[in-house]
C-alpha cells in the first residue's frame, strides 16, 4: 500500500537534504574562490566580510565588537583573532567606546578604506559578475528572498536553542 503522505515527506526530506547540503558546498567554495579574488591584497572572505560591514555609512562611527559579531552571524571568539590579524595588518582600529568605556569600537582605518574601496571592490564586483553567470535580475532578488526566508528561521531555531548566548 502507497502511503501519499509518507511519500511526499519523503520528498520534502530528500530536497531539503539537496538544498542544505548545496548551501553547505556554495559556503565552502565562497570562502576558498572569493579569498582567491581578494588575496593578493592580502584579504580573506572573512576579512572582506568585516570591512563591508564597517563600510556601512550607519556605522561611520564604529561598531562594538559584540554588535560585529552578531551582524556577521558569528561568535565573538571567532571574531577575536580575526579582529586582532585585521588590526595588526592596519586595516582596522579598536578603541574605547566613549559611551561605555568597558565596550571597544571597531573602526576602518584609511588604509582599510583604501584597500576596501580601490583594491578589492573592483575584484569583489568582478566576483559576483562570474559567480552569477547566467542570472537574471530577477533571479537574484528571488535568491535573495529564499535566502533570507532561509535565514530568518534558521535565527528562530537559534533563539529557541538558546543562541543568543554571551559570545556565541
Amino acid at each position: 500500500m502507497v502511503f501519499p503522505m509518507k511519500k511526499q515527506l519523503d520528498t520534502r526530506m530528500d530536497l531539503a537534504n539537496r538544498v542544505f547540503f548545496r548551501l553547505y558546498q556554495c559556503a565552502n567554495m565562497l570562502h576558498k574562490t572569493g579569498t582567491r579574488a581578494v588575496e593578493s591584497e592580502g584579504l580573506t572572505t572573512q576579512q572582506w566580510a568585516v570591512l563591508g560591514a564597517l563600510s556601512r555609512p550607519q556605522v561611520a562611527e564604529g561598531m562594538s565588537i559584540g554588535d560585529l559579531a552578531r551582524y556577521l552571524m558569528t561568535s565573538r571568539q571567532n571574531l577575536s583573532g580575526l579582529i586582532g590579524r585585521m588590526e595588526r595588518d592596519g586595516h582596522i582600529a579598536c578603541a574605547p567606546d566613549p559611551r561605555d568605556r568597558r565596550s571597544r569600537l571597531v573602526t576602518m582605518t584609511d588604509s582599510g578604506r583604501q584597500v576596501w574601496l580601490v583594491e578589492a571592490q573592483p575584484k569583489i564586483h568582478g566576483y559576483y559578475e562570474q559567480a552569477l553567470d547566467g542570472f537574471s535580475v530577477n533571479d537574484i532578488a528571488h535568491s535573495l528572498h529564499y535566502l533570507l526566508k532561509l535565514l530568518e528561521n534558521m535565527q528562530r531555531i537559534d533563539n529557541a536553542q538558546g543562541g543568543n548566548r554571551e559570545g556565541e
